[in-house]
């Protein structure tokens, strides 16, 4: 698509202005840059209907839009190939209707993880979901990541706790999908669709989710296996599948390692204090070579933690076999230890994780990078880079194969997006 002509792009501003207020349309700051993109332009519409208007105005007038809500992960994902106006759901910030009877709730695509969580606690239940930061991230941006983390063994990812969704289409139409029943069989599954597509289908304004009690008790087991350089994380693995392989309902299954360090397993359960401690006690009788260590404080948020500090550092999301992760482990070490290159990982039980590596030497990096890459996707995993300096991410697609499914994915963004408008680039194969 031609760039927008001044006119075309003057009269899109004023009809913006008009559609959402003055107050919420503002030229674009320093901060609000994607990578080395800036925009020209943030709005910030307060119901689901300016959101389908502005998106309407944005693609007659030929604007790129990129989509945000609490901007924890703007990062993530290939740079766009551009972007002249930042949409933000910062004012859809309501939880809408709590049926806690039903056990659903709905909520706008703006809230944030954590005011949704203290709503529905008054009722003694909760989004089964750990997601990242989840003071600042929002329900939308959550959705468009397909972020969950420890719990998700237990409840599964999110396309499991999503039952209806509200998108808001470049076209200006508001697609529903969904409802607020548990069983939903009808029509297209726009829920599952839109969960990790980044924005690149349409806006999130409202999604409805099934809740599960918020449990009585906790307790959270630790232990240190006997892995050494030479055991390919044989201790480990044994562990986690015999803890998979009884009859125990754990919550958490959790492994911590990381470069010069034995792999470490943690062990959650949730539910009432005899069912916590009859399952701890379970835990104690396994034979997995492993002695139980205290818990760090800490230690369902080691994923989070990975993102601290030094922006000059490379963290990835991975996907693997489960029964792999110790063959997984081994090749890290193998392709770091030569280039003494610092590694940590968190990895959870059913084979997603997150991998961590001090960047000592750019192209050091990129070569382990790209090794372990191959490695994954040959045996149908994946590595995707979700923070990494520039110079990184502009060597080398962040995303990794789609493999045969990137017709298909192509196909749909044409259904939804046919001219391009929505954070154009930064989705697999730059879509």
């Amino acid at each position: 698509m031609p760039h927008p002509s001044i006119a075309a792009v003057e009269t899109a501003w004023s009809d913006l202005r008009a559609l959402v207020g003055e107050e919420h349309m503002r030229a674009s700051m320093m901060e609000d840059a994607v990578d080395d993109v800036l925009p020209q332009m943030v709005i910030e519409p307060g119901t689901a209907e300016e959101v389908a208007g502005a998106l309407k105005i944005a693609t007659g007038a030929g604007l790129k839009v990129i989509p945000r809500g609490g901007a924890t992960k703007m990062g993530w994902g290939n740079s766009p190939r551009g972007g002249e106006l930042i949409l933000s759901t910062r004012r859809l910030n309501r939880v809408v209707e709590h049926a806690w009877g039903d056990m659903t709730a709905t909520v706008e695509a703006g809230c944030t993880f954590q005011h949704l969580q203290e709503t529905l606690a008054a009722h003694g239940q909760r989004l089964a979901l750990d997601p990242l930061w989840p003071e600042h991230a929002t329900i939308g941006g959550i959705l468009a990541t397909n972020d969950s983390g420890p719990l998700r063994v237990r409840f599964g990812s999110l396309r499991d706790l999503i039952i209806g969704i509200t998108l808001a289409l470049p076209d200006g139409t508001l697609a529903k999908s969904g409802g607020k029943v548990v069983k939903n069989v009808a029509g297209y599954d726009l829920p599952k669709l839109a969960t990790g597509s980044l924005g690149t289908l349409g806006i999130i304004t409202q999604a409805i989710f099934r809740l599960h009690p918020v449990p009585r008790e906790s307790r959270t087991l630790s232990f240190a296996t006997s892995d050494d350089a030479t055991s390919h994380g044989e201790g480990m693995n044994a562990l986690v599948l015999a803890i998979q392989d009884c009859n125990m309902v754990p919550t958490g299954v959790q492994v911590r390692a990381g470069s010069g360090s034995a792999p470490e397993v943690d062990l959650r359960f949730e539910g009432t204090a005899a069912g916590c401690e009859a399952q701890t006690e379970q835990t104690m009788r396994l034979e997995s070579g492993a002695r139980r260590i205290e818990s760090p404080a800490d230690v369902w948020n080691a994923h989070a933690e990975l993102f601290r500090g030094s922006e000059d550092c490379v963290v990835c999301k991975f996907s693997v076999l489960p029964a792999d992760l110790g063959v997984f482990l081994e090749s890290i070490r193998t392709v770091t230890e030569p280039l003494h290159l610092p590694w940590k990982l968190v990895a959870q039980a059913v084979g997603a994780g997150y991998l961590r590596f001090e960047r000592c030497d750019s192209s050091a990096v990129i070569s382990v990078l790209h090794d372990l890459r191959k490695k994954l996707e040959t045996r149908g995993g994946s590595l995707v880079i979700l923070r990494c300096p520039h110079e990184i991410k502009s060597t080398m697609d962040v995303w990794g194969s789609a493999g045969d499914a990137l017709a298909l994915m192509r196909s749909i963004k044409a259904q939804f997006d046919p001219t391009g408008v929505l954070n154009p680039g930064r989705f697999v194969g730059g879509i």
